[in-house]
């Protein structure tokens, strides 16, 4: 792939980009927008190179998440769950009464970043099993588990 076509196809993944960054820095948008420049820039020096074995956002969510992992690393400052904003911005126009932003952070973090991943970005599980590094099986248990968990929390709140 040349330069001309990687940033193409950069360009066009770039929206989603920015939101997986901004979920991998705890949804603190200027962290992603630092971790997202860090990613473009490994992958035009080559330090990151697209080997064709996944699909292109697959790949690209995958350096992102481990950019942002080296970043946050070397911050060394992690926030916890109750003080994070989930999402970039609230729609204008109320789309129902429950707030599933609230419901997902009652997630544990792995169950809500399988959820988020393959409901959000519709990724499939062998995709986000690619990006996290861990055995599809376990992020099989992972959705399950969280969407049984969703279930039971969307029931507890209609009572």
């Amino acid at each position: 792939m040349d330069k001309r076509q990687l940033t193409d196809v950069l360009q066009t993944h770039h929206a989603d980009a920015f939101l997986w960054a901004t979920h991998c820095c705890q949804y603190d948008q200027e962290e992603g927008k630092e971790v997202l420049q860090q990613a473009y820039i490994k992958i035009l020096e080559k330090k990151a190179i697209y080997k064709e074995k996944a699909t292109f956002k697959t790949w690209l969510f995958s350096v992102i998440r481990f950019t942002a992992i080296d970043y946050l690393k070397k911050k060394k400052s992690f926030e916890s769950l109750e003080h994070v904003k989930i999402g970039v911005e609230d729609p204008p126009y109320e789309v129902t009464t429950i707030d599933y932003k609230e419901i997902l952070k009652k997630l544990p973090e792995r169950q809500h970043q399988v959820l988020l991943l393959a409901f959000y970005h519709e990724m499939t599980l062998a995709e986000i099993a690619t990006i996290t590094g861990l055995h599809i099986g376990t992020i099989r248990t992972h959705y399950e588990r969280g969407k049984q968990s969703m279930r039971n929390l969307l029931v507890k709140q209609a009572l």
